[in-house]
């Protein structure tokens, strides 16, 4: 597996390109900004991006997507339970003073059970609700590597925003939410022993069976 992990943006949240070694097919996840590194990356390995995944609809890890999927062709998939944030774009850039991303079209929705495929890279599709309606994590089992989007920061968990409000709170800089909206069911299917975690920001973080 190739995976370059770096961070985009103003916010600085971590973007992953994830390759298969022999096909050079890769996928992107969460392209918030800065396209022209992540094509770099890219374009250095030799990689084809066949698959835009997005964690959540938030503004920091979305906004670079239309741009990358109209360079690479890729498909861009989101779980459907963030279509409302999709369409506030406009409204997340000016709280959090970030400049307008272009409008995002959604190819296909991404729900608990799905695979996302890239070569023979296969990551399961986990959907833990919390952060955002349509939060997912993608857990590809024989790396043991949990790409967890914001469900997960470095640290701790993520902010949890359980409508409207709350997030509107959270673009603010309000923290809000209860921890008993995250989905256990579907990060306990997880065997954690040696699990290679990725946060939102920072570096990943190895859990040991000990």
């Amino acid at each position: 597996m190739i995976h370059e992990i770096f961070p985009v943006g103003p916010l600085q949240c971590n973007c992953s390109v994830i390759g298969d070694e022999q096909t050079r097919e890769a996928l992107v996840i969460d392209p918030g900004d800065d396209i022209e590194d992540v094509m770099a990356i890219v374009q250095r390995h030799g990689l084809t991006v066949k698959q835009i995944v997005i964690t959540h609809a938030h503004i920091d890890h979305i906004g670079g997507a239309a741009k990358l999927k109209r360079l690479t062709g890729a498909p861009i998939l989101l779980n459907q339970n963030d279509n409302t944030l999709l369409k506030m774009l406009s409204v997340q850039a000016v709280w959090t003073g970030m400049r307008p991303p272009e409008k995002v079209a959604i190819d296909a929705s991404l729900s608990a059970g799905d695979k996302v495929r890239t070569g023979s890279l296969v990551a399961d599709v986990l959907h833990t609700p919390g952060h955002t309606e349509g939060s997912i994590c993608l857990y590809f089992a024989p790396e043991k590597k949990l790409i967890a989007g914001d469900t997960l920061f470095a640290g701790g968990c993520g902010r949890l925003f359980a409508n409207k409000i709350m997030l509107t709170l959270s673009l603010i800089g309000i923290g809000c939410g209860d921890p008993a909206y995250l989905t256990r069911k579907a990060v306990s299917t997880i065997n954690a022993a040696d699990l290679i975690l990725i946060p939102r920001k920072g570096e990943e973080k190895k859990e040991n069976s000990a």
